[in-house]
């Protein structure tokens, strides 16, 4: 390396310098968005929605039930701070009822755990959406001034480098854009992936219980 290059930090502020006002927006839109992605990783993960060991002990729930180990399940679904084990705490309180009211309740409480899990996306969105907007409007509002002075001056070098300068705002636009829409799409698939696999689980959670329903006594609503 040329011992004459500016360091990395000098050539970065130079971007975003050159940029104009415009970058300050599009900056606030980069650390928003790193900041909903960690979130999501430390929230969107199997072992805070249905960890493995859980899944092993629901797959076993008729054994159970055969078995009249009714306290060991509530001890382990109310201990349990998972979206699966919240699900089947709903369930197992709901047992006596017909089959169609606990669907109903386990689909209701399911509702909102699937609206916990999508919480930050639609801030993910907002930057997909605005931050190129605001690369271009940088970018227009730029070349508005370069162009107002081409009639005053015939140097085309300088022309060229105020187009270079106003097209800045567009690359950080797209830099923070791309990256926010490859995060928004893995996070909706593993939500998407995770809701279809809860709904499976919870459909033998439910079937297990009505055809052991004679062992919490039924009682029908009213």
């Amino acid at each position: 390396m040329d011992s004459s290059d500016p360091p990395a930090w000098q050539t970065v502020w130079g971007f975003f310098s050159q940029g104009g006002w415009f970058m300050i927006p599009i900056l606030l839109c980069s650390i928003i968005a790193v900041a909903v992605i960690v979130f999501k990783l430390m929230t969107v993960s199997k072992a805070l929605v249905m960890p493995d060991k859980l899944v092993s002990e629901v797959e076993q729930i008729e054994s159970y039930l055969e078995a009249g180990h009714l306290n060991h399940l509530d001890q382990i679904f109310s201990a349990g701070d998972t979206a699966l084990a919240r699900l089947c705490d709903v369930a197992l309180h709901n047992a006596g009822r017909r089959e169609g009211k606990v669907q109903e309740a386990v689909q209701s409480a399911a509702r909102e755990e699937i609206v916990k899990m999508h919480a930050g996306m639609s801030a993910l969105e907002v930057v997909i959406t605005i931050a190129p907007l605001l690369g271009l409007l940088g970018t227009a509002s730029g070349l508005v001034v370069v162009f107002a002075h081409v009639g005053q001056s015939a140097d085309h070098a300088s022309v060229g480098q105020g187009i270079s300068i106003a097209l800045n705002t567009t690359v950080a636009g797209l830099a923070v854009a791309v990256p926010t829409v490859i995060a928004h799409s893995h996070f909706n698939r593993k939500i998407e992936t995770m809701a279809a696999r809860l709904e499976v689980i919870m459909g033998k959670v439910i079937s297990a219980f009505h055809h052991q329903q004679a062992f919490f006594g039924r009682h029908d609503d009213a």
